[in-house]
């Protein structure tokens, strides 16, 4: 389990990252990072320091901080599952507050959940609020390298074929496609709109479900 310091630690560096993607290497006041935490200025000071002395940042004293390499690679990684959450929230769909929700559960994401998040999205899919998703640290990426690539059906290629791997739908729908041979582990071609599985049946599906339906695509080695 994630402790509660543990998470104060990883949302500084997250909030880090966020002025990294506006301001790429630049130096962030205290007082800046303060008042987007909601932390009072000493609170911001006295974590930024301790960060300091534990590699992640470079503090420089009445200028602010600046994210290191090894500090760049932990926001990058938080603020990944941040937004990696965000999208299966709204995948799901979650009526709550996705934002707040992804907050909780960016903590609870370890490397093997990533890796499979990461398979819900392609390099060119933005979060919910239209914001680019990080790129996956080196350890995750190796992983990902390694493994078949899995899209949406609605990412699937006209002619191109997959094997069903996901269906984020609720139960009773689920149940219904599996009656008609959409199932976990079916083949399934994409055919301009419709989408026909190995047992011969053919569907035609709304937006919504072909965002919520997985294939794993079988990469062929060169």
């Amino acid at each position: 389990m994630v402790g509660h310091f543990q998470e104060f630690e990883d949302e500084y560096l997250e909030m880090m990252y966020e002025f990294h993607e506006s301001d790429a290497g630049g130096v962030v006041r205290t007082g800046a990072l303060a008042s987007k935490l909601g932390v009072s200025p000493a609170s911001a000071t006295e974590m930024v320091q301790r960060l300091s002395t534990r590699g992640y940042l470079e503090y420089i004293p009445y200028k602010g901080a600046r994210l290191t390499s090894k500090g760049l690679v932990h926001g990058q990684k938080m603020k990944r599952r941040h937004r990696l959450a965000e999208v299966l929230l709204d995948l799901l769909p979650y009526d709550g507050n996705p934002h707040e929700t992804a907050c909780r559960l960016e903590h609870a994401i370890d490397d093997d959940m990533e890796v499979a998040l990461s398979r819900l999205i392609t390099p060119e899919t933005l979060d919910p609020s239209g914001r680019e998703i990080p790129q996956p640290t080196a350890d995750i990426a190796d992983r990902l390298s390694s493994s078949n690539q899995t899209c949406s059906l609605e990412g699937l290629a006209d002619g191109a074929a997959g094997r069903l791997s996901m269906l984020l739908l609720p139960a009773a729908e689920v149940a219904a496609m599996n009656q008609q041979g959409f199932a976990v582990g079916a083949n399934i071609t994409r055919e301009s709109d419709s989408y026909i599985l190995e047992n011969g049946a053919v569907a035609q599906l709304s937006d919504d479900t072909k965002r919520s339906i997985f294939v794993e695509i079988e990469t062929k080695s060169v």
